[in-house]
């Protein structure tokens, strides 16, 4: 990656801004809200009051039978990661957000998908 493509620091995706405990997934996935993008489906929860303000996480999902074999999870997964790391500022504070890969994803354009993020976040606020 050259450096004109790099991220600015404010921009990169940190340790504590990723959804790594299966707990967490679990949580999002049972008492969180869910929209479904066609591409991706989004399911968001927001954190218990001390977690509130603090900046959102977000976590990938990408399976074997919905996306395909170990390069498109890959592929599917650096996809949802990019739009969300540049739409973070989107993102309410103190919400977790799970992505979940569709089969479609890899067929849009990357635009197409990133626009369907973009209109997803308006429902965050509300």
């Amino acid at each position: 990656m050259s450096g004109a493509d790099r991220p600015s620091p404010s921009q990169r995706l940190r340790a504590s801004q990723r959804v790594k405990r299966n707990r967490d997934f679990i949580a999002a996935r049972q008492h969180g809200r869910r929209a479904d993008c066609g591409a991706f489906l989004l399911l968001w929860r927001a954190r218990p009051e001390p977690a509130a303000a603090t900046p959102a996480r977000v976590g990938v999902v990408a399976s074997r039978v919905s996306v395909g074999n170990a390069v498109a999870r890959a592929a599917a997964k650096r996809r949802l990661r990019e739009i969300y790391r540049k739409h973070q500022a989107l993102v309410p504070a103190g919400l977790d957000l799970v992505m979940t890969a569709r089969p479609a994803l890899l067929r849009l354009d990357f635009a197409d998908v990133e626009r369907r993020f973009i209109d997803v976040c308006r429902k965050l606020r509300t």
